[in-house]
């Protein structure tokens, strides 16, 4: 049923219940709607970093799951590092998701704008190539062949544990870039990116839609040589 349709139901249903007139009536269901509203808005935040799905696929629980577990063990009160840490350490999910769910978590909670992290704001993106995991790591850490994917930025790599996590500075700026790397089988792998530090909310919007083109010409590249 259309959400207004429903709402003037609500309010007619308590005119009946109550004998209040409509305008009274509404005013008591109004900031009950108001707040169903608020946190339909703050669940799809969330599910911007990843589909029910690939949440599913990657940690065997759904937003809504996760968002329970969390509420029960008290996340509301916990710092963000506190929340990554018991779904690392308590519910074995990967470090990376366990970030992602955390940054879920405070979205839909109200805890956090989109994209806002202690000390900045950060995106994310991922995805899953054709090829070993040596060959998508050596796509991120070889200057040579980074370039022949990455037309529209610099990344200066910093630090790096080989197949599993590099870190990069970008564009000669404060911001950025921590890649985890995931083997799939012997021939498919799966990188996830998140750009740090990003200033304020635009920068992020920016440096989300272009990094879902970079990572589509990673795949392209990599998966064309084959």
């Amino acid at each position: 049923m259309p959400t207004q349709k429903l709402f003037k139901r609500r309010v007619r249903e308590r005119m009946t219940k109550t004998g209040e007139s409509y305008t009274a009536a509404r005013e008591h269901v109004a900031p009950a709607r108001d707040r169903l509203e608020t946190d339909r808005s703050r669940l799809a935040s969330a599910k911007e970093l990843a589909s029910d799905e690939k949440l599913t696929q990657a940690t065997g629980r759904d937003w809504e799951a996760w968002l329970s577990i969390l509420d029960r063990w008290g996340a509301g009160e916990r710092k963000h590092r506190d929340i990554a840490d018991h779904l690392i350490g308590e519910h074995s999910v990967p470090g990376w998701w366990a970030q992602a769910i955390t940054t879920g978590y405070e979205r839909a909670r109200g805890k956090r704008a989109k994209h806002q992290q202690p000390d900045g704001f950060t995106v994310y993106a991922s995805k899953t190539v054709g090829v070993p995991l040596g060959d998508l790591f050596a796509a991120f850490t070889d200057d040579a062949t980074r370039e022949r994917w990455l037309a529209d930025g610099s990344m200066s790599l910093r630090t790096a544990q080989p197949g599993k996590v590099a870190r990069f500075d970008w564009d000669g700026g404060p911001t950025r870039i921590l890649v985890t790397f995931e083997a799939k089988g012997a021939a498919r792998s799966t990188a996830y990116v998140a750009h740090e530090k990003l200033p304020d909310t635009p920068a992020a919007d920016a440096a989300k839609a272009a990094w879902k083109r970079r990572v589509a010409a990673l795949k392209s590249f990599l998966e064309s040589d084959r």
